[in-house]
């Protein structure tokens, strides 16, 4: 059974010995799953329990709760409700931010739901992204109290406050089916890529890796959502707003960042638009920073006003407007394109740096700064006419690479007779291992 937001998951075996076997054996010897390092140990749990049988049409629940892995793309009701109702008839769907995108959907029959859950559990919405991993839920009926992108209910055409043009069918007219010639490999999309150019894949040969243009008015506008995200769980000498920054811009553009003096150890990051919040919350919930864990959600707030400004341990302000900066990589439509969407990994991606630095002092900077040195060195070969260069640096973990990537981005790298310093800048890398 998977917990794919705790990145968890429970495995029952058919005997004790088989599982002591296999805790001994990941105990034993590093075991990595798509580059991740994996851990096994016992769980408190004797055996997996399912709320249904799938194969009992009278028993289990007509509510399906759908958690969306890497939602490159925005998700509505309108999107869940052309996916899933051509396999059974939807009465309700209700999506939450709390923990990731996930939705709740009540069909008219427990049947349907299970039809529904075989038909779509690790289907991709898009081509590699919004993948559903589809469990039951607890609740056996959703109320819903309007309808709009977050919530409707499909027996009430009363309760819709949308605005006209906004409904099912204007998303859909406005997206056509479009697939080309890309071939998308193996992945089998339930929706077309959306025909207009806020989202296109930058390669035709690697469906994972996509670029993010320049925000821009779209008919997707989720007016229950904000562009402001709440961090929790923040270090509290380590961290500022500039830190804050240089972890989430990886992910949108960053307006104002603001420490809340009445919730120590909590910010809240104004970004872009809501996309780029939905982005930072895949990514960065729950990793660990400093030694805490970063708690990621969706803010009831929809600006973040600089009122009640204060220090912090460090001595910087609790509020920082950076709206003007020239570190966003979001704020044209040629240099979004060149942000690929990462999680946070052990390999970081490192460019704009001078030509004459070396290894040793890119370890010297980390050391200087008490942030983890790296295990291993990449440079990239550059042409002749270049004046920066760039490459790889592989660290023990992830956390490390984290932390790295949180104190040096946008670092001043100054050269003897130089007239102006370098910025440099640091991404998550796309290689799991040099």
């Amino acid at each position: 059974m998977m917990m794919p937001f705790k990145r968890q998951a429970l495995v029952e075996f058919e005997m004790v010995e088989s599982a002591d076997k296999c805790v001994a054996c990941g105990s034993s010897e590093a075991v990595y799953i798509a580059g991740q390092q994996a851990f096994f140990n016992y769980s408190t749990s004797k055996r997996i329990t399912r709320p249904t049988n799938s194969d009992n049409p009278n028993s289990g629940n007509k509510v399906l709760l759908l958690s969306i892995q890497n939602p490159l793309y925005p998700i509505t009701t309108d999107v869940l409700y052309t996916v899933c109702n051509p396999i059974g008839s939807v009465m309700r769907i209700v999506i939450f931010k709390r923990n990731g995108i996930q939705a709740m959907v009540e069909f008219e029959s427990v049947e349907c739901a299970q039809k529904a859950k075989a038909a779509l559990n690790g289907a991709d919405i898009y081509a590699g992204c919004c993948t559903l991993k589809i469990e039951y839920a607890r609740p056996t009926r959703l109320n819903v109290i309007r309808n709009d992108n977050e919530s409707w209910d499909y027996t009430k055409p009363y309760l819709v406050r949308r605005e006209r043009g906004k409904g099912r069918q204007a998303i859909l007219g406005e997206h056509p089916s479009s697939y080309g010639d890309n071939g998308y490999g193996s992945h089998c999309p339930l929706l077309p890529l959306p025909g207009n150019s806020r989202y296109k894949l930058s390669s035709h040969d690697i469906p994972e890796v996509v670029a993010y243009p320049l925000p821009q008015s779209s008919s997707y506008n989720n007016h229950g959502s904000s562009s402001v995200a709440m961090v929790s769980g923040l270090h509290p000498t380590k961290m500022n707003c500039t830190r804050i920054f240089n972890l989430f811009c990886l992910y949108g553009n960053i307006e104002k960042v603001k420490f809340m003096k009445s919730v120590p150890g909590t910010a809240l990051v104004e970004m872009g638009d809501e996309y780029a919040v939905d982005r930072a919350i895949t990514h960065l919930n729950s990793i660990k920073v400093f030694g805490k864990r970063l708690n990621v959600c969706v803010s009831k707030q929809h600006a973040v006003i600089p009122s009640q400004v204060f220090e912090l341990e460090d001595c910087s302000s609790s509020y920082k407007d950076f709206a003007m900066t020239r570190n966003n990589r979001f704020t044209s439509q040629g240099q979004a394109s060149k942000n690929i969407i990462q999680p946070p990994s052990c390999v970081l991606h490192y460019y704009n740096v001078p030509p004459c630095i070396s290894e040793d002092q890119l370890l010297r900077l980390c050391s200087e700064h008490d942030v983890p040195g790296f295990t291993k060195f990449k440079m990239f070969d550059a042409k002749p006419s270049s004046k920066t260069i760039s490459g790889l640096l592989e660290f023990d973990s992830k956390t490390h690479a984290v932390e790295v990537l949180t104190v040096l981005n946008h670092y001043q790298i100054r050269i003897p007779n130089g007239s102006n310093p370098y910025t440099l800048k640091l991404c998550f890398s796309t290689s799991s291992h040099l």
